[in-house]
């Protein structure tokens, strides 16, 4: 495959750390593996700390791709490290990276014969937000902001005080279509499909309303616990690291009108009007969990009131919407990890058909958000047999297996991709990050209780109870049709 990208030279600060290895490195990668890299490029690993030599470097790059991607092809592998280099650098001091950029701008120039203001750079900022001030301020200072993009990651704030302060800084430096502000779950298929799914079937778009449906649930719980990340969510937590971004972005998807266009003004305009609706969240219908062990965590206050779980229902005051609460769950340490989002619609309360035993479960639309995105509806039919008695059955869409001549992408693979490309759809602009924390705003003012709840649970008694009608997850059997299985759900 050939790629009509230009040349990039791209800096990941933080390039020694977690997410470089498990997803920025795969990432890069896979997109070398399917030719989908500008030809000419390089990549500079930045940070505090150097691992060592280039070749040091190159090793740890190696290892993490052994890990992360498994079976390696080593001659891509190859053509990919020998232009991956480490410099060091800190807030107070980039002049060897402004350099190091320098030098690896002049050996691209060499190589394609382009002039400099063809070469593109590419800054990837994974710092925690009380740094992205004095970072900033050293990009502007070592002039390494012309011709760049800088991707920004969550969390955008702490609150709608400082995500305003953040907006300042990084608009102090750079140009707001410069500015990519990554939320991965959006480079996820299984998330874009969403929008395939409401409006190019004619089977779910009319009925997509409150007069068909009659409540919503966004749920993302975890069976990992904070895995040695007790620093970070000491000073996150659950609210801010998963809903005001991956569920809120989820809940835009699932609601938004009709944008038109798949391109970043239609989309991002089509959210902003969704998320302008949304009601400033009651903090009596949110829950948030402690699960037992937390406080046991390295680098955990002994008496630590922070949530590792937090259930929301949040409401969308609009023609479409309005009645209809949707209801957001994420926490560590439950019960399964699963991503899966819950249509359920109204009964038609035709009396006159009556089940064959017990009580038939509503009709829903299960959208599971997983690598290999799967969809199953539930749905009552007849009983076969002499009498008109109802059973449930249920649709399944294997998307992964059913789509011949795919080629998906994983989701910072996609993002990466589309940030060298200069494409903002799936990206999050300024003003859904300000609404978002005035939505969430009452509940940092008011913060609930934090309840406990023991690992491999569905989470405190009071956030089991928040969904009307109860839960999809935790309140039914294992839903085969979704892991892989044929059997049809009973309730």
């Amino acid at each position: 495959m050939t790629t009509d990208l230009p040349p990039h030279v791209l800096v990941l600060f933080g390039a020694t750390g977690d997410l470089a290895a498990r997803k920025l490195f795969p990432g890069l990668y896979r997109l070398a593996a399917a030719g989908r890299l500008p030809e000419h490029f390089s990549v500079i690993g930045s940070g505090r700390r150097s691992p060592g030599s280039d070749d040091d470097f190159r090793a740890k790059v190696r290892e993490a791709l052994a890990r992360f991607v498994g079976e390696v092809d080593e001659e891509v592998a190859g053509r990919l490290l020998e232009r991956v280099t480490f410099v060091p650098s800190s807030a107070d001091d980039g002049s060897a990276l402004s350099q190091a950029v320098r030098d690896a701008e002049d050996a691209l120039l060499d190589e394609c014969g382009c002039l400099l203001g063809d070469v593109r750079r590419l800054l990837y900022l994974s710092v925690p937000p009380s740094a992205v001030k004095p970072m900033v301020g050293m990009l502007d200072r070592e002039d390494l902001v012309a011709r760049a993009r800088l991707v920004a990651e969550k969390p955008f704030g702490t609150d709608l005080a400082s995500a305003r302060e953040l907006h300042a800084v990084l608009c102090s430096a750079f140009d707001e279509d410069q500015i990519f502000r990554i939320d991965h779950f959006l480079g996820k298929e299984a998330v874009q499909n969403i929008l395939a799914l409401r409006f190019a079937n004619g089977l779910f778009e009319p009925a997509w309303n409150r007069h068909s449906i009659e409540s919503v649930q966004i749920d993302v719980p975890e069976k990992l616990t904070v895995e040695g990340r007790g620093s970070f969510y000491e000073g996150t937590g659950c609210l801010r690291d998963m809903v005001t971004t991956h569920l809120t972005q989820l809940l835009g998807f699932v609601a938004l009108e009709d944008p038109h266009a798949f391109r970043a003004s239609a989309i991002r305009a089509a959210k902003a009007a969704t998320f302008s609706a949304v009601r400033p969240v009651d903090p009596e219908r949110v829950v948030f969990g402690q699960y037992a062990g937390y406080r046991d965590e390295d680098d955990v206050a002994d008496d630590s009131t922070v949530e590792t779980l937090v259930a929301a229902e949040v409401w969308i005051d609009n023609d479409r919407w309005r009645d209809v609460p949707f209801y957001l769950r994420t926490g560590k340490a439950m019960a399964e990890g699963r991503r899966t989002i819950t249509v359920r619609f109204r009964d038609p309360r035709h009396r006159w058909l009556k089940p064959a035993s017990g009580v038939l479960e509503p009709n829903e639309l299960v959208i599971e958000l997983a690598d290999q995105p799967r969809i199953a509806i539930d749905v009552r039919t007849k009983q076969p047999g002499p009498d008109m008695a109802l059973i449930e059955g249920v649709f399944r869409l294997d998307l992964g297996e059913t789509a011949p001549g795919a080629d998906p992408l994983e989701a910072y693979e996609r993002l990466l991709l589309e940030v060298m490309r200069g494409d903002r759809t799936l990206f999050i602009s300024s003003d859904e990050v300000d609404r978002l924390w005035e939505i969430f705003q009452p509940v940092l003012d008011r913060r609930p209780p934090t309840e406990p709840y023991e690992q491999g649970s569905w989470g405190p008694q009071a956030a089991v109870e928040l969904a009307l009608g109860g839960w999809r997850l935790g309140n039914h059997p294992p839903d085969q049709h979704l892991s892989g299985g044929s059997t049809p759900r009973t309730g």
